[in-house]
């Protein structure tokens, strides 16, 4: 896998709203939930998982799109709604869409969710598979696979 250039920066499609991650992801995925799929307009979403205080926006604010719940938020550009990232309310990291990065030739997903809702030509070379979310059990272990699989 191709080691990770820190600082990352990236930004929305119009470029109004930049990130940075300071840190490397803890682990990377693809979901394949239907809401998901609909937010990303896509088969399926991706996700790098950054520690939170390795994430900051740099430029813009970004607004509350897509699910309105009191356990999870998703930020998206208020110009050109593009979803950048997503905050799961008491965790201590942020899930940012890695194509939103400038350099996106380190991602590759680690695992991916909700495989039981999967469209069927939709292959995301993923070395784990969930028929849906792994139970809080599974975190530290696909956690410590991650990183022995990233390098």
């Amino acid at each position: 896998m191709t080691t990770i250039a820190l600082p990352l920066a990236g930004s929305c499609r119009c470029g109004q709203l930049e990130i940075r991650i300071t840190k490397a992801p803890i682990c990377t995925a693809a979901c394949h939930c239907p809401g998901c799929r609909k937010m990303s307009s896509s088969a399926y979403s991706l996700t790098a998982m950054v520690p939170a205080d390795g994430f900051e926006v740099v430029k813009g604010e970004p607004v509350i799109g897509g699910l309105h719940g009191a356990d999870i938020h998703h930020y998206f550009c208020p110009h050109c709604m593009t979803w950048v990232f997503t905050r799961p309310v008491g965790m201590d990291f942020v899930n940012v869409r890695p194509t939103m990065f400038d350099d996106t030739s380190w991602f590759r997903p680690y695992m991916e969710t909700y495989a039981s809702t999967r469209l069927p030509f939709a292959e995301t070379g993923a070395v784990r598979s969930f028929e849906t979310f792994p139970t809080m059990e599974d975190i530290e272990g696909l956690v410590r696979g991650y990183a022995e699989w990233a390098g």
